[in-house]
């Protein structure tokens, strides 16, 4: 507010009224990783939106969106790059005794309960695809 961006404040305004509806909605004050639990789901909701939008040729409004998503992601912790998810997907795989794609879940299985917070299922989904097959 004192640095007058009414961009990022509108931002910020947006990431604490979903905060507060959940507490509202579930008549509970939230710990921290309920907080970090909505702002996950926040960026997510905004990584689709950004994606439909491109979709339509509505890069004005993407660009919005994209702006929102940055906000909020200063806010969660740093994710980890496919490089450094490889290891971990590596030692995974080992331990389940996988080499199919059919054993996907057990593998996901024991990743997941790593990277979670740290890592978007999505991304980690991907490279287990990538590495079975």
């Amino acid at each position: 507010m004192r640095a007058r961006d009414s961009r990022r404040r509108n931002a910020i305004r947006l990431l604490q009224s979903a905060i507060k509806q959940v507490e509202i909605d579930s008549q509970t004050s939230l710990d921290d990783d309920g907080v970090l639990d909505i702002l996950r789901k926040e960026a997510k909701k905004r990584r689709e939106t950004i994606a439909e939008l491109e979709g339509a040729g509505r890069t004005g409004d993407a660009a919005n969106e994209q702006f929102e998503l940055a906000v909020t992601e200063e806010f969660l912790p740093r994710q980890l790059t496919p490089a450094e998810l490889r290891p971990i997907v590596q030692q995974a795989i080992r331990e389940a005794g996988a080499d199919s794609m059919k054993e996907m879940g057990s593998v996901m299985k024991l990743i997941m309960p790593q990277v979670q917070g740290v890592a978007d299922g999505g991304t980690v989904s991907a490279l287990v695809r990538d590495m079975l097959s």
